[in-house]
Protein backbone atom coordinates (compact mmCIF):
# COMPACT_ATOMS: atom_id res chain seq x y z
CA UNK A 1 0.00 0.00 0.00
CA UNK A 2 1.39 3.40 -0.99
CA UNK A 3 1.44 5.84 1.97
CA UNK A 4 1.33 8.90 -0.30
CA UNK A 5 -1.74 7.56 -2.10
CA UNK A 6 -3.53 6.99 1.20
CA UNK A 7 -2.60 10.52 2.33
CA UNK A 8 -4.01 11.99 -0.88
CA UNK A 9 -7.22 9.93 -0.59
CA UNK A 10 -7.67 11.11 3.00
CA UNK A 11 -7.14 14.73 1.97
CA UNK A 12 -9.49 14.52 -1.01
CA UNK A 13 -12.25 13.01 1.15
CA UNK A 14 -11.78 15.77 3.76
CA UNK A 15 -11.93 18.38 1.00
CA UNK A 16 -15.04 16.77 -0.50
CA UNK A 17 -16.82 16.91 2.86
CA UNK A 18 -15.82 20.56 3.24
CA UNK A 19 -16.95 21.52 -0.27
CA UNK A 20 -20.29 19.75 0.03
CA UNK A 21 -20.84 21.48 3.37
CA UNK A 22 -19.95 24.87 1.87
CA UNK A 23 -22.44 24.33 -0.96
CA UNK A 24 -25.18 22.79 1.16
CA UNK A 25 -27.33 25.97 1.29
CA UNK A 26 -27.60 25.72 -2.50
CA UNK A 27 -28.60 22.07 -2.22
CA UNK A 28 -31.84 22.55 -0.31
CA UNK A 29 -33.20 23.48 3.08
CA UNK A 30 -32.14 20.35 4.97
CA UNK A 31 -28.82 20.09 6.75
CA UNK A 32 -26.69 16.97 6.21
CA UNK A 33 -28.01 15.18 9.30
CA UNK A 34 -31.64 15.86 8.40
CA UNK A 35 -31.09 14.83 4.79
CA UNK A 36 -29.45 11.54 5.73
CA UNK A 37 -32.05 10.71 8.36
CA UNK A 38 -34.98 11.42 6.05
CA UNK A 39 -33.29 9.53 3.21
CA UNK A 40 -32.80 6.51 5.47
CA UNK A 41 -36.45 6.68 6.50
CA UNK A 42 -37.49 6.87 2.85
CA UNK A 43 -35.72 3.54 2.26
CA UNK A 44 -36.54 1.77 5.56
CA UNK A 45 -39.69 3.14 7.12
CA UNK A 46 -41.07 2.64 9.68
CA UNK A 47 -37.95 1.92 11.69
CA UNK A 48 -36.96 1.91 15.35
CA UNK A 49 -34.82 4.84 16.44
CA UNK A 50 -32.05 2.55 17.69
CA UNK A 51 -31.92 0.78 14.32
CA UNK A 52 -31.82 4.14 12.56
CA UNK A 53 -28.94 5.18 14.82
CA UNK A 54 -27.06 1.96 14.03
CA UNK A 55 -27.61 2.34 10.28
CA UNK A 56 -26.20 5.89 10.34
CA UNK A 57 -23.48 5.13 12.92
CA UNK A 58 -24.95 7.58 15.43
CA UNK A 59 -25.19 7.15 19.16
CA UNK A 60 -28.76 6.77 20.37
CA UNK A 61 -28.91 10.15 22.11
CA UNK A 62 -27.79 11.97 18.94
CA UNK A 63 -30.33 10.08 16.83
CA UNK A 64 -33.07 10.81 19.37
CA UNK A 65 -32.27 14.55 19.30
CA UNK A 66 -32.30 14.59 15.50
CA UNK A 67 -35.59 12.68 15.46
CA UNK A 68 -37.08 15.21 17.90
CA UNK A 69 -36.06 18.11 15.64
CA UNK A 70 -37.58 16.44 12.58
CA UNK A 71 -40.71 15.54 14.53
CA UNK A 72 -41.12 19.17 15.61
CA UNK A 73 -40.87 20.24 11.97
CA UNK A 74 -43.54 17.60 11.19
CA UNK A 75 -41.24 15.80 8.72
CA UNK A 76 -41.56 12.54 10.62
CA UNK A 77 -43.95 10.98 13.09
CA UNK A 78 -43.14 8.78 16.02
CA UNK A 79 -45.38 6.02 17.33
CA UNK A 80 -45.06 2.97 19.59
CA UNK A 81 -44.15 -0.38 18.09
CA UNK A 82 -47.25 -2.63 18.06
CA UNK A 83 -45.14 -5.61 19.18
CA UNK A 84 -43.10 -3.84 21.86
CA UNK A 85 -44.72 -0.61 23.04
CA UNK A 86 -41.51 0.50 24.75
CA UNK A 87 -39.88 0.95 21.35
CA UNK A 88 -40.63 4.04 19.26
CA UNK A 89 -40.87 3.70 15.52
CA UNK A 90 -40.50 6.64 13.16
CA UNK A 91 -41.64 7.21 9.60
CA UNK A 92 -41.82 10.02 7.09
CA UNK A 93 -44.89 12.22 6.96
CA UNK A 94 -46.23 13.62 3.69
CA UNK A 95 -44.55 16.92 4.59
CA UNK A 96 -41.27 15.07 5.15
CA UNK A 97 -41.56 13.25 1.82
CA UNK A 98 -42.24 16.54 0.06
CA UNK A 99 -39.24 18.38 1.52
CA UNK A 100 -36.98 15.38 0.92
CA UNK A 101 -38.05 15.17 -2.72
CA UNK A 102 -37.37 18.91 -3.20
CA UNK A 103 -33.90 18.59 -1.70
CA UNK A 104 -33.16 15.40 -3.64
CA UNK A 105 -34.14 17.21 -6.84
CA UNK A 106 -31.89 20.19 -6.01
CA UNK A 107 -28.99 17.87 -5.19
CA UNK A 108 -29.57 15.78 -8.32
CA UNK A 109 -29.57 18.93 -10.46
CA UNK A 110 -26.38 20.20 -8.84
CA UNK A 111 -24.54 16.90 -9.27
CA UNK A 112 -25.79 16.61 -12.85
CA UNK A 113 -24.35 20.04 -13.56
CA UNK A 114 -21.05 19.34 -11.78
CA UNK A 115 -20.52 15.94 -13.40
CA UNK A 116 -21.76 16.72 -16.90
CA UNK A 117 -18.30 16.18 -18.46
CA UNK A 118 -17.85 12.73 -16.90
CA UNK A 119 -18.36 9.70 -19.12
CA UNK A 120 -20.93 7.06 -18.18
CA UNK A 121 -18.05 4.73 -17.29
CA UNK A 122 -16.43 7.32 -15.02
CA UNK A 123 -19.76 7.92 -13.28
CA UNK A 124 -20.29 4.20 -12.80
CA UNK A 125 -16.78 3.81 -11.36
CA UNK A 126 -17.34 6.72 -8.99
CA UNK A 127 -20.65 5.25 -7.82
CA UNK A 128 -19.13 1.82 -7.27
CA UNK A 129 -16.09 3.18 -5.43
CA UNK A 130 -18.10 5.54 -3.20
CA UNK A 131 -20.51 2.74 -2.35
CA UNK A 132 -17.61 0.44 -1.51
CA UNK A 133 -15.90 3.13 0.57
CA UNK A 134 -19.07 3.78 2.57
CA UNK A 135 -19.58 0.05 3.16
CA UNK A 136 -15.96 -0.30 4.29
CA UNK A 137 -16.40 2.63 6.68
CA UNK A 138 -19.49 0.99 8.15
CA UNK A 139 -17.69 -2.35 8.55
CA UNK A 140 -14.61 -0.65 10.04
CA UNK A 141 -16.57 0.91 12.91
CA UNK A 142 -17.98 -2.39 14.13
Amino acid sequence: MNDRTIQLIEYEIALLVRLTTAHSPRLGSLDRAEYLLLSELEKNSPIAINVLADDLLLNLSTASRQVAVLEKKEYIKRFPDAVNGRISLVELTDKGKEILQKVQHARYSAYTEMLHEWSPEELENLKENLTRLNLDFKKWKK
